[in-house]
This record gives C-alpha cells, sequence and structure tokens, in this order.
C-alpha cells in the first residue's frame, strides 16, 4: 500500500458553507423557441396509458442489480449466506427482500396454522401459544440492527477481500419489529426462582437451539411477528422470530418453537464449536452475545469510480452499536492521521443503524477514506491494529475494526488494511 500523504481538514467542506460549494449548478431550460411541437419531444411515457395495477409492488426491472449476493456451498444449499446491499441502499431501514440471511439448513415452510410456541422447563406452568393467540397479546414495535457474528469474517484475513462493501460486511440489517415483548408471556407462565437461562430452539431442518440468559429475555426481547409492517418473510423467520436487539444474530432466533427455562446454558454447538472467539492466550471468549461499535463508509466504497471531473462527493455510511445510541462518527481522507467529524441523520436510536455523511472534496489526490464511531458508553470503534492486539489474529468472528477504502489518482477505489 502506498504511503498516505498528509491531509488537510480543508479537504472536508463545512456544511455551512455548503451552498456556496453547489453555487453555479443550474437545471437545463426548456427551449424558448416558438415552433418546436412539443408532442415530437415528449418522453415516451408521457405518450401512453401505464400499467395496471398489482397486488404486491415489486422494484422497477431497471433497480434488478440490487440483491442480495448468496453464498452458500453448492453441495449443501441450505447452508449459508446471502449479503445484504448496503453500498446500494440509502436511509437506514433495510427493505425485508434485502435484509441479509444467514441458514443452516435452508429455510423451512412452516403453517402458521399448525405452528405452536412451547415455553416450559423451569417454569410454574408450562404453555403453549398459537400464532393467533399471539396476535392477540399487546404488541411493540422496535427498530433495531441484527449483525451476524460472523459478519466482516474475512477482514481477519492477511489480504482485504476486494468486493463491494455489502457483500463483505454486508450480514447486518436494520428494520422495525413488532411483535409481543417476551416478559408478557414468561411472566404468565410463571418464572421459579433457580431460572437463570433460557434454551430457544428453532423449527428448521438445523434444529438450531442456542442459550439465552434470562435476563435478556425479560429486557427488551421481542417475539416478533412483523418486519416493517408486513408478516414476516420466510427466510426472516415466519411465522415468529425472536428478536434481542443488539445482540449477535445466532440468538435471534428465526422459526421459534420452543423457550426452555433452565439453571445453566445448554452448551450446542453454535455457542462453543461456533461464534466463539479464540484469545491469543489459547483460550475462548463465549457468549459474546453483545455486537460491538461499528462503522462503515458506504459511499465512495470498493467498485465505485470517482469521475474523471474532481469536486465535491458526499461520504456516506452507516454505525451501529449492540450498547446503545451511536453518538460521534468520525471521518477521515489520510488513512487516520486526522479525522472530522460528520453529520449523523436525525433520529439517532439506539441499537439501530445511524446514518451519517460529510461532503467531501476531491482534486485527483491519493487518499485512504476510513470511519470511526463511538457509542453513549464512551466505547470507540478500534483500529485493525487495536483488534487484533486485543483479540490476536486467528479470529472468524465479531470483527469490529476500523474499514478502509484507497482511492487512487485516477478515482478507482479499493478495500485496504492500512499500514
Amino acid at each position: 500500500m502506498k504511503k498516505v500523504p498528509l491531509e488537510s481538514r480543508r479537504q472536508f467542506l463545512q456544511y455551512t458553507a455548503l451552498s456556496g460549494a453547489f453555487a453555479g449548478f443550474s437545471l437545463p431550460a426548456l427551449s424558448a423557441q416558438s415552433d418546436i411541437d412539443y408532442r415530437d419531444i415528449l418522453p415516451e411515457s408521457m405518450t401512453q396509458a401505464g400499467a395496471g395495477f398489482s397486488n404486491y409492488g415489486q422494484p422497477s426491472p431497471y433497480e434488478n442489480k440490487i440483491i442480495r449476493w448468496i453464498s452458500a456451498n453448492p453441495d449443501t444449499p441450505g447452508n449459508g449466506v446471502s449479503w445484504s446491499p448496503l453500498h446500494e441502499l440509502q436511509g437506514t431501514i433495510t427493505p425485508n427482500g434485502l435484509h441479509f440471511e444467514r441458514h443452516h439448513n435452508g429455510v423451512p415452510d412452516i403453517d402458521p396454522a399448525t405452528h405452536t410456541l412451547l415455553i416450559d422447563g423451569l417454569v410454574d406452568t408450562p404453555l403453549s401459544f398459537t400464532v393467533e393467540a399471539l396476535k392477540r397479546y399487546p404488541q411493540q414495535s422496535r427498530i433495531c440492527f441484527i449483525e451476524c457474528g460472523g459478519n466482516s469474517n474475512s477482514s481477519w484475513r492477511s489480504r482485504p477481500v476486494e468486493t463491494a462493501a455489502g457483500y463483505t460486511h454486508g450480514l447486518v440489517s436494520n428494520a422495525e419489529w413488532t411483535g409481543v415483548p417476551v416478559k408478557y408471556l414468561l411472566q404468565e407462565a410463571g418464572i421459579k426462582n433457580n431460572a437463570k437461562w433460557a434454551v430457544a430452539e428453532a423449527a428448521d431442518g438445523a434444529s438450531l437451539n442456542v442459550s439465552i440468559p434470562l435476563e435478556k429475555l425479560l429486557d427488551d426481547a421481542i417475539l416478533a411477528l412483523y418486519q416493517n409492517g408486513e408478516r414476516l418473510r420466510p427466510e426472516n423467520g415466519y411465522p415468529l422470530r425472536l428478536v434481542l436487539p443488539g445482540w449477535e444474530g445466532i440468538v435471534n432466533v428465526k422459526w421459534l418453537r420452543q423457550l426452555r427455562l433452565t439453571e445453566v446454558p445448554v452448551m450446542s454447538r453454535d455457542e462453543t464449536a461456533q461464534y466463539t472467539d479464540l484469545m491469543p492466550d489459547g483460550t475462548a471468549r463465549q457468549f459474546s452475545f453483545e455486537m460491538a461499535t461499528k462503522s462503515l463508509i458506504t459511499s465512495p466504497s470498493h467498485g465505485m469510480t470517482l469521475p474523471d471531473n474532481p469536486g465535491v462527493y458526499q461520504l456516506t455510511g452507516l454505525a451501529w452499536s449492540g450498547q446503545g445510541k451511536i453518538s460521534r462518527v468520525e471521518v477521515s481522507a489520510d488513512g487516520g492521521q486526522s479525522w472530522v467529524d460528520a453529520e449523523l441523520q436525525q433520529p439517532v436510536l439506539s441499537k439501530a443503524f445511524t446514518r451519517f455523511s460529510l461532503p467531501w472534496q476531491w482534486q485527483g489526490q491519493y487518499a485512504v477514506l476510513q470511519s470511526r464511531a463511538t457509542d453513549e458508553t464512551g466505547y470507540v470503534q478500534p483500529s485493525r491494529d487495536e483488534l487484533f492486539a486485543k483479540r490476536g489474529s486467528h479470529g472468524f468472528f465479531h470483527f469490529n475494526a476500523i474499514i478502509s477504502w484507497e482511492v487512487s489518482e485516477d478515482g478507482f477505489i479499493y478495500h485496504v488494511y492500512p499500514d
């Protein structure tokens, strides 16, 4: 990687002066010639009737390249992931059809009329709920992100993967989830004094089951029935999923069929052999539920090209934290030698995506773009060196270090590791 020259803070424009930066830009005006027959210059869409109604809206065919990118083993196609195209999206809400996926044995076909949720174990009265019964309970909505523990895992490698931002770091999405607070049902069943954990099991072909501290279930956990206002999609847990705001994806169990209260964790495969972190001293970090603070510049990013004419570009991206609200995002154009505060799009919500942006003056110079997030607890997103110093270099899960995009003098953008 090339030596990064020291950049000036003047490359980042102040918002108060931004209007002047775009002075001189104007929209083209129609010709004033009187002999033009405007029927000859109308777009085709204005000369004929449009399409009729549809029962369910679909994206424009001109946007057919904005898709999830699937990464699965051809021999076991039901075990893999699909990445959310964060680099193609704006705002903070991920559309249902583009929300990332992680499946261990495919997407089950579950009839909601026969599906039930069982709450048993260390309870006073075991209870079983149909989906229709759950709909009768008071419901709450919560906007929050869900991030797979394996998101950005290629960044543990010695060389960066050269692919689009969302197809490297897009195992995270943000949505409005609506459903029944778990505490209502647990309180109805009656919790025995020795209950400390719950084992959540899915009704999928993998019989996925994981352990969850009871304290979290009594806090902000939701039995989600709806995503962004509509019933869950099958790939995201239909007809019922568990949503644990701010916690790693594996414990946000899809196709939920059982919550069994216990004294101790079950020590299943997905909390022992998987989703644990090998530490430098040879021990393993387990139950890393809370997703650490992270940010990502989504535009410009890898695969994009800045045009030949230098000028003002809007740097924009996403930040999130499992510990609460994002309080600050800083942006650097010189590989972290200097930083400038970005603007945070309102509202800033706890344990949810926060969109940040900052105008950048590019004059054809070499640059390395980075973002660094700080959450309301004061935790600062670490550099790659800081993360490796704490966690070692043999990780696979829970990567949250600063991500770097190199901008060459000809405007091409690459994924790099800083020196």
